[in-house]
């Protein structure tokens, strides 16, 4: 503790000078800005942005300055908030002419060059191009091909995890699932020991994606931080192996196989194994966090509404003989499965809003956004809208059948020209796992009220844990 304090205080100083010299400029901008506070110099709202209930931080603004734009202060940074349907239209309409993609800090430190400007000078054209290319083994083309393999992998984890206990951590059991399969499918890993390290290294990590950026011993950002280099550490030794089997000759057919084998067409110029490992980390966190906490959630409300998890089950285990593995055409029946999964999503989103940079000087509802200040849209404005949806603390699948939703109301993967590009892998290792898991399992949940993180992340913060009963039971 002593160390923490020093350190704190060696420190200290420094960064809020450092902070203070930067953001002059932004903060001392005479014009027509949106109403709101800035708060604390420098901290300004930071700690109840990343602490309080979100839909709270957003409403109460929302009620004390605009529905539809205010200013706040957040991670450092002067922020314009959009709320509601046109500010998500705006947002995504514009995404390519008046914004630039930005990260908080604490996930740039994190991440490195995964996250700088797409228009920065330290990111080689044929870095770039290389990420543009390997996003072809998220397409439904590929997809196809891996549904086979998911089915098994999906019911090995089930087996190993599920099958035989009283009670499981679904959250931790859902990130370990997740890692399998994208490290699978992606790096081509196969070692469930090295998998599961990096596990727990992630969750870590996650942890520390939207904090203060203060990386000093005791800080959320510096345990972090630490795991993040331990991650790194073993994503390096893989790669290695991974290049020398290629020297041998072993063909493979994933996303790190094309970083590493292919370089660049016109300068010849491989990707050294450094920026390798910072992109494939950043990628790996994109499918870590998201879909872990969907599947979670999944669970837990299926658990609470046993009627809705006998409709999911009916959907296709009776067109499937036992033991025989599902295929793309089955997925592709699975409407009402899905329609589960964006009601979830809808009521428990895993990113409760996005951050961008105003590239330019932008006029929005009679308001300016400076150019440099950073736009943050948020999804609680609009999922949990009465005027977008009827009864919208309602569980209720069947609304998707009924109506089909406004567009930009409920956009758990993004929207516009930024869309995530892992969304159609999203759904489909979802439905595979929700599938084999209302087949085989009845389940309570044993604290329906866990308690939820605040921020941006609904991370369940003491896990989320189901009595199990097998259904051969």
């Amino acid at each position: 503790m002593d160390h923490f304090l020093l350190s704190l205080f060696l420190t200290l100083p420094f960064f809020f000078l450092a902070l203070i010299f930067y953001k002059s400029r932004l903060y001392n901008i005479k014009t027509n800005l949106p109403p709101g506070s800035l708060g604390w110099p420098i901290i300004g709202e930071t700690f109840a942005f990343i602490n309080q209930d979100h839909e709270k931080f957003i409403g109460d603004r929302m009620k004390k300055y605009s529905s539809k734009i205010f200013k706040t202060n957040v991670l450092g940074e002067p922020t314009v908030v959009l709320c509601g349907l046109e500010g998500h239209k705006f947002v995504a309409a514009n995404e390519l002419k008046l914004f630039n993609v930005w990260r908080p800090l604490s996930m740039q430190k994190l991440f490195r060059s995964s996250y700088q400007k797409a228009s920065s000078a330290a990111i080689p054209r044929q870095t770039e191009k290389q990420i543009q290319r390997a996003s072809g083994f998220l397409q439904v083309d590929a997809l196809v091909h891996y549904v086979k393999t998911m089915d098994t992998l999906v019911q090995d984890h089930i087996n190993s995890h599920w099958v035989g206990k009283k009670q499981v951590d679904v959250y931790h059991l859902s990130q370990l699932l997740v890692l399998t399969l994208a490290t699978r499918f992606f790096w081509g890993l196969e070692d469930q020991v090295r998998v599961e390290k990096l596990c727990k290294l992630m969750d870590i990590m996650m942890l520390g994606l939207h904090v203060i950026p203060l990386n000093v011993p005791g800080t959320i950002l510096n345990r972090a931080m630490k795991a993040a280099g331990s991650a790194r550490k073993e994503i390096m030794e893989f790669i290695k192996e991974k290049r020398e089997a290629i020297s041998n000759g072993v063909r493979m057919n994933d996303i790190l196989y094309y970083m590493i084998a292919n370089p660049d067409a016109t300068t010849g110029r491989f990707m050294p194994d450094n920026e390798i490992a910072d992109k494939v980390m950043g990628l790996a966190s994109g499918g870590f966090n998201s879909p872990a906490m969907t599947t979670a959630f999944i669970v837990k409300y299926l658990g609470e509404r046993s009627e809705i998890c006998e409709s999911a089950l009916l959907e296709i285990a009776r067109s499937k003989k036992s033991g025989e593995p599902l295929n793309w055409e089955d997925i592709q029946k699975m409407k009402y499965s899905w329609n589960v999964a964006l009601e979830v999503l809808r009521l428990m989103p895993p990113l409760q809003g996005t951050f961008r940079e105003a590239a330019t000087d932008i006029v929005y509802e009679g308001y300016t956004i400076p150019k440099g200040w950073k736009v943050y849209w948020t999804v609680s404005t609009t999922n949990k809208d009465p005027k977008c949806y009827a009864e919208p603390e309602e569980f209720d699948p069947t609304r998707y059948e009924k109506q089909t939703p406004p567009p930009y109301t409920n956009i758990p993967f993004g929207s516009g020209p930024r869309i995530c590009p892992g969304k159609d892998y999203a759904r489909l290792q979802i439905l595979v796992f929700m599938h084999h898991v209302v087949k085989r399992f009845k389940w309570e949940v044993t604290d329906p009220n866990c308690k939820i993180m605040g921020g941006l992340n609904p991370l369940p913060i003491n896990g989320l844990h189901v009595r199990l009963q097998s259904c051969s039971e």
